[in-house]
């Protein structure tokens, strides 16, 4: 299908809160991974989301490049190209922006979506997210209420979060403390600040213990209690039973039981993306131990063409990928939801 119009992912984030479902969003970073994103929704029979970072961006430019608008524009172009062969809608989203990044990633992205609705076309993505965890609070609303704005100007969602995610992605890093929890005051100022739809659509990722990266068991102690809390607080403020619609950041490593709890108190979209890395680079690993002598040209061989072909081990590599995200469909109760 092409990839979701405003209204189809409208559609799309409206049916994840009734059905208590929720999107795998998974980062990527190339073609390759990209396409086994696409595969592994296919396969789970969910619609889904597709997202890259800032360093994804930088990467997508090229490596030499590191031109992140560059690298997501040429992204939204390729996706929009490729995901009309699979039968689920995708929405492209890009993940992390911290204040000293807007202006070179998600302003300008808005701008170019901005005038190409003005034109009569689509946005070039569907949602991005301003990073304001870094920075106070009313300084993060005051930005995160500016970027509502220009969002629903080029008809696009925004994601916000309210509170700090532990461990490191792209060079971004906070400790692990009491500072990943989000307290109901904060949640009740954000709803104050954005309101709960009426000033534009936003996802709220409100922090309950989560961490990015690897994490042992035990560790980080999720909360998903948390979300509930705030869900109350701000009931009385706008009559509704789930006014947040939430994302769960650093979900890699998550029990099962956590994810649906969760899911259950409003999240609607889960990023996964160091779990969907190892799940990508595992078999091509695995590939290489096994294919040593046809990779490499050993002891003056000429090796085995088949073998190092990077289609060969892309392969492997890309249907690796794929199933971690039918794993992450299941797990959040989307596969066989598409709405078609």
């Amino acid at each position: 299908m092409p990839i979701a119009t405003p209204e189809k992912y409208a559609a799309m984030l409206d049916a994840a809160k009734a059905g208590s479902f929720a999107y795998p969003a998974i980062n990527v970073s190339s073609s390759q991974t990209l396409n086994a994103a696409l595969q592994g929704f296919a396969e789970a029979g969910s619609d889904g989301i597709i997202q890259v970072s800032t360093g994804g961006a930088e990467y997508l430019s090229g490596p030499t490049v590191k031109d992140m608008v560059a690298g997501s524009l040429a992204f939204a172009a390729y996706a929009a190209e490729v995901a009309k062969n699979y039968p689920v809608n995708i929405a492209l989203h890009t993940d992390h922006c911290p204040k000293e990044k807007l202006d070179g990633f998600v302003r300008p992205l808005l701008a170019a979506s901005t005038e190409r609705v003005k034109q009569g076309g689509l946005p070039y993505f569907q949602s991005h997210m301003w990073d304001g965890s870094a920075v106070p609070l009313d300084e993060n609303l005051v930005i995160a209420e500016e970027l509502l704005a220009l969002c629903e100007a080029a008809n696009v969602v925004l994601e916000i979060e309210v509170g700090v995610v532990g461990g490191e992605e792209d060079g971004v890093e906070n400790e692990i403390n009491e500072k990943l929890y989000t307290s109901t005051e904060d949640a009740i100022a954000t709803i104050k600040a954005l309101g709960s739809g009426e000033k534009g659509r936003y996802l709220t990722a409100l922090t309950f213990g989560n961490v990015h990266g690897v994490y042992k068991p035990g560790n980080v102690k999720l909360r998903p209690a948390v979300l509930l809390e705030a869900q109350q607080a701000v009931k009385e403020l706008t009559g509704k039973d789930r006014a947040f619609d939430f994302v769960f950041h650093g979900g890699s490593g998550s029990l099962p039981s956590e994810i649906a709890e969760a899911v259950d108190y409003g999240v609607i979209k889960m990023n996964v993306d160091t779990d969907t890395q190892y799940a990508f680079t595992r078999p091509a690993a695995d590939f290489m131990l096994k294919n040593y002598d046809g990779v490499l040209k050993v002891d003056g061989e000429v090796g085995n063409k088949k073998a190092y072909d990077p289609r060969a081990w892309g392969k492997v590599a890309e249907a690796g990928m794929a199933a971690r995200v039918v794993t992450a469909c299941e797990n959040l109760r989307s596969a066989g939801t598409t709405i078609g």
